[in-house]
């Protein structure tokens, strides 16, 4: 620590500053300056706030106005076409097209649509379809592009318009769209459409209107994100290209709200969207990002200096006060650590006064409890298994199998025990030395301990004999784990060779009803399994008279 930190340090410790509560009063005075803190972020919250506001105020205008009068300007076109088609030279000329004076009817009927197309300067051609999709007529302008989709003349029996997609028109060196009405007759009889290809002037005028001055702009996209017009541009190439389509799907998910997205140009920009549902068309409203907040970047920039002198005077005495305060915290920290790890020889000195000290002492206390209660576990461990194996031992499988039978009786329930032996385990063991058959014993209980459930009892019940409580199984169940285990040990390399088991199995209360005739039970189909040539399974099948050991050991033999 230095000079400067050591006489800080000296002066605190002056002032008692030694339990916790005394340290809060210090950091009471420091917070005297948050409220300055607070009120600086407030202040750019709401200014952010205001000028975000009204951002989004104008772009959301702008969207929504350009929307509107596109619905306005789709809906006067639609009204010129329906009036031009609900006129009787239309519907009677088209019905003597297929008569004797076909020739004049297409006469008149071409005559009446240069009438119209004067009269409607947005329309460059104006054709007449029959029911069947033919051109039967057009006016004198420029008619390529204007066509029905294969399905329109179909499509407008039963609709009052048909819409179709902008597309750039390379004739007219302007985007167009082709919209139709139905031609019908007074009894309503379908006649053919009334079709016309309208230049996107009046609209380019419209969205340049709305955005005169950069850098705001003004576009139109298609409900698949593909751009249409801008307010200062149109072209071939602009209609060619497309937003991200996430871009396009988080301002149509988000209709009438500001989003922030980069443009195809890699420029970020702030934008929102409307519908325009007939068209399928969407408007449009977007700004730069580093134009719409140009003036929230200033005032961040102030907010932010001021904060960090405040946080840098607050630090430098924090600092110091960490020195006495979280360093005797990180020891307990780290000591914590190590006791949960299982390392219980921590002992912390003593963390002098106040409530860090008395911590300390509490710490070490729990510490050395720990010590007691693991010794005490360690022991009771100890008087439960085998040395050898790590299973349960004898002592501990009577007292489960007396609880089991009691439970068993109690309950109505079944379980059952398995008894293997290893076969032939004396020569094994007289042949390859007591290590490697210890070593085979640790390693066949192994297995057994894998190959059951953590809520069954494995127990070595003398030598190289084991039994295994299988809780809530019956005989059948039984046997069929008694086989997978006894399989199990057959595969298994020893370094002496090949081992097996014979098992023997019995169920509670079928074939005994206390650990003695129970074991007993198990005992006999295990004597059973050594006499019909051992590496086998064999369930009890009744009710058993205990066999004598003596009589299992010397058949063994």
């Amino acid at each position: 620590m230095s000079q400067w930190e050591a006489i800080i340090s000296r002066q605190l410790r002056a002032l008692h500053l030694g339990s916790i509560r005394s340290n809060i009063l210090v950091f009471a005075v420091l917070a005297t300056l948050t409220p300055t803190l607070v009120t600086s972020l407030v202040s750019y919250r709401q200014n952010r706030q205001l000028l975000t506001e009204q951002i989004a105020g104008e772009l959301r205008s702008a969207s929504s106005e350009a929307a509107r009068e596109l619905d306005l300007w789709l809906n006067g076109r639609l009204d010129d076409l329906r009036a031009a088609a609900s006129s009787y030279v239309t519907s009677e000329n088209l019905a003597k097209i297929q008569g004797r004076e076909e020739v004049q009817a297409l006469g008149r009927l071409r005559d009446y649509l240069n009438s119209v197309r004067q009269r409607l300067p947005d329309h460059e051609a104006l054709v007449l379809i029959d029911p069947g999709g033919r051109v039967v007529a057009s006016s004198s302008g420029r008619v390529g592009g204007v066509r029905l989709p294969p399905d329109g003349a179909s499509r407008l029996r039963t609709s009052d318009a048909l819409v179709g997609d902008a597309y750039w028109d390379g004739a007219l060196g302007k985007p167009a769209i082709v919209l139709a009405v139905p031609i019908r007759q007074a009894d309503g009889r379908f006649l053919g459409a009334f079709t016309a290809k309208l230049n996107l002037r009046a609209v380019a005028e419209l969205l340049l209107r709305l955005a005169p001055d950069d850098p705001q702009d003004v576009y139109l996209i298609t409900d698949q994100g593909k751009l249409i017009i801008r307010s200062r541009l149109a072209s071939a190439d602009l209609m060619r290209t497309r937003l991200p389509e996430t871009t396009t799907r988080a301002l149509l998910d988000r209709e009438g709200q500001i989003v922030m997205y980069k443009r195809a140009d890699g420029r970020e920009v702030v934008g929102a969207l409307r519908r325009v549902p007939r068209l399928g068309w969407a408007a449009v409203a977007e700004l730069p990002q580093a134009a719409a907040l140009r003036e929230v970047g200033r005032l961040r920039n102030a907010t932010a200096l001021m904060i960090a002198a405040l946080l840098a005077a607050v630090g430098v005495m924090a600092y110091v006060l960490g020195r006495l305060i979280v360093r005797p915290l990180e020891r307990l920290t780290a000591a914590a650590t190590k006791v949960a790890g299982g390392d219980l020889s921590v002992d912390l000195p003593a963390g002098g006064a106040g409530e860090i000290g008395y911590l300390t002492h509490v710490f070490n206390t729990l510490v050395a409890r720990l010590r007691e209660r693991e010794s005490q576990a360690e022991l009771e461990r100890l008087s439960v298994t085998d040395a050898l194996t790590g299973l349960y031992n004898r002592r501990y499988l009577m007292g489960t199998l007396a609880s089991e039978a009691q439970r068993s009786r109690r309950l109505r329930r079944p379980f059952s025990v398995l008894l293997a032996d290893v076969d032939h385990f004396k020569q094994y063991n007289d042949t390859q030395g007591h290590p490697a058959g210890d070593a085979a014993l640790t390693k066949i209980a192994d297995i057994l301990r894998k190959q059951t459930r953590a809520v069954d009892c494995v127990a070595r019940y003398g030598g190289e004999e084991f039994l295994i409580v299988l809780l809530e199984t019956t005989v059948a169940t039984a046997a069929l784990v008694a086989e997978r285990i006894r399989a199990r040990v057959a595969s298994e390399e020893f370094a002496g060779g090949r081992m097996t088991l014979s098992v023997g199995v019995a169920e509670c209360p079928s074939h005994g009803d206390t650990p003695e005739t129970l074991i007993a039970s198990a005992d006999a189909a295990l004597y059973e399994a050594k006499g019909a040539g051992r590496d086998r399974v064999v369930a009890a099948g009744g009710k058993q008279q205990p066999e004598k050991e003596k009589r299992r050991r010397k058949g063994e033999a």
